[in-house]
């Protein structure tokens, strides 16, 4: 059972593995771990935000906040993970595929088109590739029914 895990970002493109170290982590069990930061690298738009792992279906709802707490968008990111229990350690996969949902309603899907260099260069393989579309395609369908409502509820129930 997880219990506060000492967290991971692992990302294919660039590749690399980053200890979430100043993350808080505000709610965590087996399904869920809702969390609490502040931008790695703080950028013109991006301060703050909180983030929900649902590792079973896998992926990564966000809140983006601008520093004045004002909601800067929705950010999705498809993942998988992996737990070690001898040193409580998670790491979280980012498998490249991104939906954004501005304030206004707008979806977009982004980063598709990493798979292909992904592929080749031997960072993704193809089963990878396989859950990355399916948990892709299980998340869009949640949106376009109008239940993001049903993704943000534990974020907004910490935010």
């Amino acid at each position: 059972m997880l219990k506060n895990p000492v967290l991971y970002r692992k990302r294919i493109i660039p590749e690399e593995c980053v200890l979430l170290k100043d993350d808080i982590i505000l709610h965590c069990n087996d399904d869920i771990i809702v969390t609490k930061w502040n931008a790695l690298k703080p950028k013109k738009d991006l301060h703050h935000g909180y983030s929900c792992y649902f590792l079973k279906e896998g992926y990564k709802v966000s809140k983006f906040f601008h520093e004045d707490d004002t909601l800067m968008c929705y950010y999705c990111d498809i993942i998988k993970y992996e737990y070690d229990d001898s040193d409580n350690k998670l790491v979280v996969t980012d498998l490249l595929a991104d939906v954004i949902i501005y304030p206004d309603g707008l979806v977009k899907v982004v980063d598709i088109n990493e798979f292909i260099p992904a592929l080749e260069s031997g960072g993704l393989s193809l089963e990878d590739l396989k859950i990355a579309l399916i948990n892709l395609d299980n998340l869009l369908r949640i949106i376009y029914a109008g239940d993001l409502k049903e993704l943000l509820k534990y974020i907004n129930e910490f935010s």
